[in-house]
């Protein structure tokens, strides 16, 4: 059996409904990132960003290839089932991402992260009976802390590299630590560029942007080493400091900016799957 089979099958047969919703939540999320633009050196459907290797085609792809995955550990979240078991559908996820790409990397932080998040939704609703708020979520993901910050790490891996060159935290860190990120820069960024424009896109280029001058972007390091994260960080800023998105001239002022981010090959991925993961924890309080 293929691993894209073993996933997709891993749930409960019928699946619970909940664990399709958060599922299917989870995969919109992802796709409302990649649709996202304009974005700095990233992939969106009309521009491959500083990446030489994958276009709009190979994420949806890798999205196609992982569904099951997240609908699996949402039924093992609520069923409250092991950490192993979760590191397991994460490891198979991985799996299937690489075949479906023919081995590039396109989801790996956000099959960590978010499968985290999804399986602490459903298991607080089986739990609680009630939506969680996002806070709620990120703060339950603290419970895996040990087993977090123990768990092996691929040194072969580029962002892992950069950490270790650059003696900085990763993003299991940021888990263990309950998505501090999350749950007081990216979500509220988020719900209140919202309320304020009306508008997803804009919403999600403001949070986006909050995430690039505020995290140590590990794809940013690996690119660009202290100089590029720190040019990065300085563009994120002087963009919110000039208004943000909240400015009829955003989008001109933004494609000035991903011009800068290709030019030095540079790509915020990191900040990208957290991105993922705030429209996904707003998106379920909606649900």
């Amino acid at each position: 059996m293929s691993a894209i089979a073993r996933i997709a099958t891993t749930a409960r047969d019928p699946a619970p409904g909940r664990a399709h919703r958060l599922g299917r939540l989870a995969i919109a999320s992802l796709h409302a990132e990649l649709a996202c633009a304009p974005k700095p050196g990233l992939v969106t459907p009309w521009s491959r960003g500083s990446h030489t290797d994958m276009d709009a085609g190979t994420f949806l792809r890798s999205l196609f290839a992982v569904r099951g995955y997240f609908v699996a550990i949402a039924d093992a979240g609520q069923r409250d089932a092991p950490f192993a078991v979760l590191r397991a559908l994460g490891v198979r996820a991985e799996q299937a991402m690489l075949q479906a790409t023919g081995g590039i990397n396109t989801h790996r932080g956000a099959i960590f992260s978010l499968g985290l998040l999804v399986a602490q939704a459903a298991r607080l609703r089986e739990q609680t009976g009630h939506t969680p708020r996002g806070v709620e979520i990120c703060q339950a993901v603290r419970e895996w802390a040990p087993v977090l910050l123990s768990a092996p790490l691929d040194h072969t891996s580029p962002g892992q590299r950069a950490r270790v060159r650059h003696a900085v935290p990763g993003v299991r860190e940021q888990a263990a630590a309950g998505y501090p990120i999350l749950h007081e820069v990216a979500l509220p960024t988020l719900q209140q560029a919202l309320r304020r424009t009306g508008e997803r896109e804009a919403a999600l280029v403001q949070t986006l942007m909050t995430l690039v001058a505020t995290v140590t972007d590990l794809n940013l390091l690996h690119r660009g080493g202290a100089q590029g994260l720190a040019f990065a960080q300085q563009q994120a800023r002087a963009f919110l400091a000039a208004g943000g998105t909240f400015t009829p001239d955003w989008r001109q002022r933004m494609a000035v900016i991903c011009t800068g981010f290709e030019h030095r090959r540079l790509s915020p991925g990191g900040s990208a799957d957290l991105l993922a993961c705030a429209w996904f924890l707003h998106a379920q309080e909606q649900r």
